[in-house]
């Protein structure tokens, strides 16, 4: 489990000039954390079965976050069958899965045909696992919160490192891995404490 604590920081103090946007689920609540990827504004998603909402109102329970691209031949189908193995691996140890938000860093091709298809490939199903295309906001700053790195190929690919993050309830990023191969028996771990809860 790659913990990141000193970089994590700096990526939240970027969003810390969204401070003076501060985003709540509900007109009620709470005002985020400081550290919250919540905060990143009006980041707006589609998921796999059309459905439209923002980012900002999964706040409320914890959840795995990660990115990725439709097309991807290689690295991508890897970090999800190594999530699905990271849900296997929590769900053997008596807890519940946690639900999966992954993000696509390629809204120009990834329409709600093409993230049906990943999941149905990946035998994906909705609630538990949503895969999103940005409409609108900056899902740039989300990657750089994620510690994801990616950039376009002459081929129209991608090239681009995998992390899964695990956040808590208000979006704060509680641990991270790279999803390559077996499962971090500490990242599970750190999952199983929060489902626990």
């Amino acid at each position: 489990m790659t913990m990141r604590i000193p970089r994590l920081l700096l990526r939240f103090a970027s969003l810390a000039l969204f401070a003076p946007l501060t985003l709540t689920a509900s007109s009620g609540a709470a005002p985020l954390p400081d550290n919250s990827v919540y905060r990143i504004p009006a980041l707006t998603l589609r998921d796999q079965q059309g459905d439209v909402f923002s980012f900002a109102s999964l706040r409320g329970e914890p959840r795995l976050v990660s990115m990725f691209y439709g097309s991807c031949k290689m690295v991508c189908p890897l970090l999800i069958e190594n999530i699905k193995r990271i849900e296997q691996a929590v769900a053997a140890r008596g807890a519940a899965p946690l639900p999966v938000v992954l993000v696509s860093f390629d809204p120009e091709h990834d329409d709600v045909a093409m993230l049906a298809r990943v999941a149905a490939n990946h035998h994906l199903s909705a609630p538990l696992y949503r895969l999103t295309t940005p409409i609108s906001g900056d899902y740039g700053a989300l990657a750089a919160v994620l510690g994801i790195a990616y950039r376009p190929l002459p081929d129209g690919g991608y090239a681009h490192n995998t992390v899964v993050a695990l956040l808590d309830g208000e979006g704060r990023v509680l641990a991270t891995t790279d999803a390559a191969g077996k499962p971090d028996p500490a990242f599970v771990a750190a999952v199983v404490m929060v489902a626990a809860h």
